[in-house]
């Protein structure tokens, strides 16, 4: 955890950011440093994470430097004294000062919670029982850069039907707010009887023109609302649940949480993690109903049941990954064969994405155009109908 330390040192009095374990090592690292303390006050875990530190970039540097020959203690030395961000460099400057004293660096990382996941700190330690943390790394690397390909698919998929629902929305309301409006007053001289979906939409152009201004503010503060309560963990609980809800959906995103599960625990079982650890560090990569489905594996794998049949059981598994793990298992090699599950998972996301895509956004213009046109079809029927009378 980090303290942030109250001290003076002759007349200046100075605030330190000390990662320690406790208050009195944050004090006591202090006065190490040829300060006399005055407080330690335990900094806001949740500020913390805020500070985005570049982990995979990390990664990248020190895997790269120990590489080149350096040990570990010079490479993250070469790394602080090239970092001049504050809120990097203050975590690298802590990591640097726990591992001058004696602590091993997978201690040292997990007492920076906020910049360095479990996930990463479980890698690391693993590694050092094998001592290659050099692979680690890499596998590490390798993980998140698969992770972040899906997502990247993923929101590239929604850029365009969602630029085309900002813009078919935009030209709607132009619609409605100001052409409508404008063929009301036309027709308030002809003395005529509009078709009745026409005096419907007329009314409502008059009523957005005359009460546009509310209605923007009203519209502004529902959205900064849903803003605000996204941003809640019980709402976004709630919303995941209610997605999880839609069939078709709902076995995508239990398929994405599946990709992930299988990917992360087969990098900590190749790592030599422990399968009961491996399965606890990935625990907060699940969905809260699969949260409990691993909790009831955990305690069956620990009872001596197979991964395979334990996953089974608990509705953690397809057909396809119950085979692929009977297989790892016979073979010894349980880690592989889950990454390869993630990929078969992973690819078939990919194809359910551009067959939605390509689906969805014909869908989406020929909705958009149906509004526009039924719009602006009730605008000129009125016309439509006073031509035929003359003729």
């Amino acid at each position: 955890m980090n303290y942030q330390v109250k001290a003076v040192r002759g007349r200046e009095m100075v605030f330190l950011n000390i990662s320690a374990m406790h208050e009195q090592d944050a004090l006591t690292q202090a006065q190490s440093r040829g300060y006399t303390p005055i407080s330690a006050t335990a900094q806001n875990v949740s500020k913390q994470r805020n500070q985005k530190f570049p982990l995979i970039l990390f990664s990248q540097e020190l895997l790269a430097l120990l590489e080149a020959g350096l040990n570990l203690v010079e490479a993250i030395e070469t790394l602080a004294v090239k970092d001049d961000r504050n809120d990097g460099k203050s975590i690298l400057d802590n990591l640097l000062q726990s591992l001058y004293q004696g602590h091993s660096f997978s201690a040292s990382l997990e007492q920076q919670p906020q910049a360095f996941p479990m996930l990463f700190v479980a890698t690391v330690k693993a590694s050092e029982k094998t001592g290659d943390l050099p692979q680690a790394l890499s596998r590490y690397v390798a993980y998140e850069l698969q992770i972040g390909q899906l997502k990247k698919k993923i929101i590239s998929a929604s850029i365009y039907p969602i630029l085309l629902m900002s813009v078919g929305g935009l030209v709607i309301l132009f619609l409605l707010g100001f052409v409508v409006p404008k063929f009301s007053r036309i027709y308030e001289g002809t003395g005529g009887e509009l078709p009745f979906l026409s005096q419907v939409l007329l009314a409502w152009g008059v009523f957005l023109e005359s009460h546009g201004t509310v209605m923007l503010m009203v519209s502004i503060a529902l959205l900064m609302g849903i803003f605000v309560g996204l941003s809640q963990p019980a709402a976004r609980k709630w919303l995941a649940q209610q997605l999880w809800k839609i069939p078709a959906l709902g076995d995508r995103l239990r398929i994405y949480q599946l990709a992930r599960f299988y990917r992360t625990l087969g990098m900590l079982l190749k790592g030599g993690t422990p399968i009961l650890l491996a399965l606890q560090s990935v625990s907060g990569l699940l969905d809260s109903a699969l949260q409990n489905s691993m909790k009831r594996a955990s305690a069956a794998i620990n009872e001596g049941l197979p991964i395979s049949e334990a996953l089974d059981n608990t509705g953690l598994t397809t057909p396809v990954a119950l085979r692929m793990l009977a297989v790892g298992e016979r073979g010894g090699n349980i880690g592989d064969m889950m990454e390869r599950i993630a990929s078969f998972y992973d690819d078939e996301l990919s194809r359910w994405i551009d067959w939605f895509t390509r689906l969805f956004e014909p869908i989406l213009m020929l909705m958009i155009g149906l509004v526009i046109g039924v719009v602006v079809l009730l605008l000129y029927m009125p016309i439509f109908e006073l031509a035929g009378n003359i003729q």
